[in-house]
């Protein structure tokens, strides 16, 4: 029974993430919580595992069309690679449900965001964004260098402490600091999630987290199945749409695991 469901919520999440292009990560922990039943730790690792190798086999299919900006999100991923380890320090030391709670307001920040409209529209460039080349791709500079790493450490940070791949801030930061094009940075981000995540795994493990290895491969399994599902969807679905259907999913969602934890 444990199987089909980790299999069943697997698919969730994947499906989540091909259709939206990032965020269906943030659904991972409260199913492995409240519908496998999982202690914390151990769904915030198996979550990472599962958000990582997911995000590698979208990043292989975006590879072939051209759109991976691979410097960019070596840079990114360096620099939440890093920063996971803390992450993952600072969540052991908090109570389970602070950790919950606050994961929980997360959710409904995310989900506000996306009903606001879809990752799909162009994002406007920051005023101290990197200069672009002649094929729109982030020109590296120190300045441009640093503020990708402290974007990728932020993410870093929330992972290790959520279990979240951090795709909802990474693809603004590709295009507000590293001046990408939105369509470029959906598809990079899943190369720097990827990073992060493997980081934050090993990070949790390493504080004491247990994650079942037949559980990772079953919930990675049914995630990639959902991934693929979802990037063939979301050619003919309207991304206002998805974006306002995640929302709801994220937002009560939210308000499902802070009544979990008051009651």
């Amino acid at each position: 029974m444990e199987t089909t469901l980790a299999l069943v919520f697997g698919s969730a999440v994947g499906l989540s993430l091909g259709l939206t292009g990032g965020g269906g990560s943030i659904l991972a922990v409260p199913l492995l919580v409240y519908g496998l039943g999982l202690e914390l730790r151990a769904a915030v690792a198996i979550s990472l595992a599962v958000v990582g190798l997911t995000s590698l086999f979208g990043a292989a299919l975006q590879a072939r069309s051209g759109q991976v900006l691979w410097r960019a999100g070596a840079i990114l991923g360096l620099g939440g690679i890093v920063a996971a380890p803390f992450g993952a320090r600072i969540g052991a030391l908090m109570p389970d449900d602070l950790v919950m709670v606050l994961f929980a307001l997360l959710m409904v920040a995310v989900g506000i965001r996306m009903a606001g409209g879809s990752e799909e529209r162009e994002l406007p460039v920051g005023r101290y964004a990197c200069p672009r080349d002649d094929h729109g791709r982030p020109r590296p500079s120190p300045a441009c260098i640093a503020k990708l790493g402290g974007a990728g450490a932020l993410t870093g940070v929330l992972s290790g402490i959520f279990g979240v791949g951090g795709g909802f801030l990474l693809v603004p930061a590709l295009v507000w600091v590293g001046s990408a094009r939105i369509e470029h940075a959906l598809a990079t981000s899943l190369v720097a999630i990827a990073l992060i995540s493997v980081s934050g795994f090993i990070a949790n493990l390493g504080a004491g987290a247990e994650a079942s290895p037949l559980l990772v491969l079953v919930f990675a399994a049914g995630a990639v199945v959902g991934m693929a599902l979802g990037a063939v969807w979301k050619r003919r679905l309207s991304p206002v749409i998805l974006g306002r259907v995640f929302a709801g999913v994220a937002i009560g969602a939210g308000v499902y695991v802070v009544a979990q934890v008051l009651l």
